[in-house]
């Protein structure tokens, strides 16, 4: 299960890269319905348990990817399935930026699990943490939105498959270190 897990979890960081493959072979429709296929399979046995709870704004941001991609089938629009990296980048930044206004906030709630309770000091470097990430997905969105609507295949693939990842893995290490330093314990 484990190993499934894992497998899929590597396809969907691949997006970008599976797009610009099956591009060269099927329209744009076609490889929204592997999409779309793909997410069903992923989150079909989890799909109760990640809806429960979920406040009505959770729900609408998550809904956003999938309704991109049925819109893809609409439209056999190349653009609007490149554009399925912006609205991942647009979703994490409104789920992490609501907590900003309705804390905890999200980067807390992480440390909170693995740190247990934190000082003043600590719940004021985490919302520091939640705002950094907010400013990284609205960058990043931003490009992402810039390189499938003006970017050629190759550029757009390079950058949503390969460059954003080094940032955003870059970020949550370099996080996670200082993390370790400012939220130890006394």
């Amino acid at each position: 299960m484990r190993a499934r897990n894992n497998i899929g979890q590597i396809l969907f960081a691949l997006y970008p890269l599976l797009i610009f493959a099956g591009l060269q072979f099927l329209d744009a429709r076609s490889v929204g319905l592997l999409v779309l296929i793909g997410l069903a399979l992923r989150y079909r046995a989890q799909a109760v348990r990640l809806l429960t709870g979920f406040s009505i704004v959770q729900f609408v941001v998550l809904s956003i990817p999938p309704l991109l991609g049925l819109a893809v089938l609409a439209t056999n629009s190349e653009t609007l399935l490149r554009l399925y990296p912006a609205s991942i980048s647009a979703s994490m930044l409104i789920l992490f930026g609501v907590t900003l206004f309705y804390p905890p906030t999200m980067v807390e709630r992480f440390a909170r699990m693995q740190e247990g309770e934190l000082s003043p000091s600590g719940v004021r470097y985490t919302r520091r943490v939640t705002e950094t990430w907010c400013a990284f997905f609205a960058i990043n969105g931003a490009i992402a939105v810039y390189t499938a609507a003006f970017a050629s295949r190759e550029a757009w693939a390079l950058y949503n498959g390969l460059l954003s990842y080094l940032v955003m893995g870059t970020l949550f290490a370099g996080e996670r270190l200082v993390r370790r330093r400012m939220l130890r314990p006394a």
